[in-house]
């Protein structure tokens, strides 16, 4: 199983040794975050600053952008990293995407779908594998002359993973995409019992197998080398898990394990601006589900069991309270089966 972690990066100045740090405990690859600062430069900049480390997006909001500028921005990243970069697309929610970025919002997961293929498009139009003629129902791209046409890509274009929750989007991933990134606020049981089906579905539609798709589940992880700091990163997840919890577009996982009622619980708190209140309804039967909890450790076994048959990689986050050694003892046990 592949390794990877979401950089929690504060400071885009820290991309300059942080990424660095990453590589040297022995991640397979890293991913920037879009919420304070953009996800693309410090990708460019940890490029200079690492060798091994594949870098990506994890995620950069598609309908903020258009294809061309994705492609772009992929195929140049492409070519700094030297064929380490990955373009991780999610779509963001309606609110944000109108009110924070001015963009259309519409079928979303229609519109990544086309998204991705018109990205693919331009793409093949530079690799000269024919000419620029997208025509789709959200997306025009028919024209690419010489002057604005980067020619083939030394290392080849990037893979295009997509991020998702729903069937819709998740079906996406299996449709269009080359992987897909799951959510953090997952169980076991809600992966196999409605993300992988989705993914099938997708894959289904587009004539691929299941080993066409790179798959990689973002997990929260919950340790610490002290009682005090053990209870401080469960609480800080708590507070995430109460967040997530009270998003009607989380719900499926509640229903999993018939957990509704707390969903309806924390949606009412939220609307009332109550988030102090939300955390006591993450009880440790829920927060042992979603998050994998435990000491460092016994972390490596536990993030195996939870992810066999499923992942073929995992991406270790915890935003609210990361690691200051970045789970190295946990990475080490997972690539190579050594204890913390």
């Amino acid at each position: 199983m592949k390794v990877y972690t979401t950089a929690p990066l504060e400071d885009p100045r820290r991309a300059r040794t942080l990424y660095r740090e990453l590589e040297d405990i022995g991640y397979d690859g890293a991913f920037s975050f879009e919420a304070k600062h953009d996800p693309f430069l410090a990708l460019a900049v940890a490029a200079e600053h690492t060798e091994k480390l594949r870098l990506g997006t994890g995620i950069a909001i598609a309908f903020a952008r258009n294809p061309m500028n994705l492609a772009n921005l992929g195929y140049d990243l492409q070519s700094i990293t030297g064929g380490r970069f990955v373009l991780g697309l999610g779509s963001q929610v309606k609110p944000h995407i109108e009110k924070r970025f001015s963009s259309v919002w519409s079928h979303p997961a229609e519109r990544m779908s086309e998204i991705v293929r018109a990205i693919k498009a331009i793409w093949d139009c530079w690799e000269g594998k024919g000419e620029l003629n997208f025509r789709g129902k959200f997306y025009t791209h028919t024209i690419m002359i010489p002057a604005f046409n980067p020619g083939p890509n030394p290392y080849g274009p990037p893979p295009i993973l997509t991020g998702g929750f729903g069937p819709l989007m998740t079906a996406v991933a299996g449709e269009a995409a080359d992987g897909f990134i799951a959510h953090p606020f997952n169980t076991r049981r809600s992966l196999l019992q409605n993300t992988l089906p989705a993914l099938e579905q997708g894959l289904a539609k587009s004539g691929r197998k299941r080993s066409d798709l790179e798959v990689v589940c973002s997990t929260l992880v919950v340790t610490a080398d002290t009682e005090e700091g053990l209870a401080a990163s469960k609480l800080a997840a708590r507070k995430q898990l109460a967040f997530y919890g009270s998003t009607p577009a989380y719900l499926p996982t509640l229903v999993c394990h018939g957990w509704e009622g707390i969903h309806t619980e924390l949606n009412k708190l939220s609307k009332a601006g109550r988030w102090d209140d939300m955390t006591s309804l993450i009880g440790d039967e829920v927060l042992n589900e979603i998050a994998v909890v435990g000491e460092p450790h016994e972390l490596a076994g536990k993030l195996r069991a939870r992810l066999a048959g499923i992942a073929d990689g995992v991406s270790l986050t915890h935003n609210r309270c990361p690691d200051p050694g970045h789970w190295a003892g946990v990475v080490r046990e997972l690539r190579h089966g050594r204890k913390p």
